[in-house]
């Protein structure tokens, strides 16, 4: 079903457009009286072993999120138990009882954004407009997703790429939403890859999910952030380990979160926890004592 008859049967289409609109507001909200220089939200897979190995249903994240002092969620879509709209509205009943904005959702497996047969990717792209329907009904402003595979250097890779992407962003575009790239693989490991294809889709719609981590051992991480920062439509702090004064050991965290906020951002930073010494809910508590040193 296309994104329209969806909504037209979800009749929900006004709702949705407002929800998403107060989610695009949220970065302007005050903290005890004084303006924020970002708001920090959770990604959803850093609970993932709490959700594969120990029962947590997707509807419990925003319970979580409360507990842990956190006001926005980034869903996973291999999360989902199902993507009919009374679900979907119980887990907006589950958010707003829990005082979290849901803000997007991470697509993955869901086909070659860049795959030599064009068939097979604009069936990628294709692929994706199933997420974007359900994230303009749950008030989100994007879906992310990955480049597709390629090499550093491959720019037939890109253009591929680049034709795929601009199909899904002015499917995304009808219903408000951005469409936007982590650093996850493929051709999004490599600054210069993901740069171009920025620039040859060049869209107000489409843009980067840096992620402080992610990246092959020869890339630099902070000139690559540096790089996303000015596409950056959410932010993803990845975290793993902390010595006793609290500091993330993998990441200097004061030199990348400057590079975040000199690109002039002030958007949500979403916790990462992908750690094993600490409990997932110690490491999100961790990551975001550590984040709000910066805020």
């Amino acid at each position: 079903m296309e994104r329209r008859e969806f909504l037209k049967h979800a009749g929900i289409l006004a709702g949705a457009s407002a929800l998403a609109s107060e989610t695009l507001l949220a970065a302007g909200e005050r903290k005890e009286g004084a303006p924020m220089k970002f708001q920090i939200s959770l990604a959803a897979w850093s609970v993932h072993k709490a959700f594969y190995n120990e029962g947590m249903k997707m509807i419990e994240q925003p319970k979580f999120c409360k507990e842990v002092g956190i006001h926005g969620l980034e869903l996973v879509n291999s999360f989902f138990p199902s993507p009919q709209y009374g679900y979907l509205k119980e887990f907006m009943k589950a958010a707003e009882d829990n005082e979290v904005k849901i803000l997007l959702i991470m697509c993955d497996n869901e086909g070659d954004m860049a795959h030599p047969d064009k068939a097979f990717r604009m069936l990628s792209a294709k692929n994706h407009h199933k997420w974007v329907d359900i994230a303009q009904v749950l008030g989100c402003h994007s879906i992310r997703c990955n480049s597709g595979s390629g090499k550093h250097g491959d720019s037939e890779a890109v253009k591929r790429a680049a034709e795929s992407f601009s199909e899904l962003c002015d499917y995304a575009a009808q219903a408000g939403l951005n469409v936007i790239i982590e650093n996850h693989g493929g051709l999004s490991s490599y600054p210069d890859e993901l740069v171009s294809l920025m620039e040859l889709v060049n869209k107000p719609n489409f843009g980067t999910l840096p992620d402080f981590g992610n990246f092959p051992d020869e890339v630099d991480r902070y000139e690559a952030v540096r790089r996303f920062m000015p596409y950056a439509k959410a932010v993803s702090a990845k975290c793993h380990e902390f010595d006793s004064e609290g500091n993330e050991t993998r990441t200097d965290y004061s030199k990348m979160m400057k590079i975040v906020l000199d690109a002039g951002y002030n958007g949500w930073v979403g916790i990462e926890y992908e750690g094993d010494k600490l409990s997932e809910r110690e490491g999100v508590l961790a990551c975001k004592k550590l984040l709000e040193r910066f805020q």
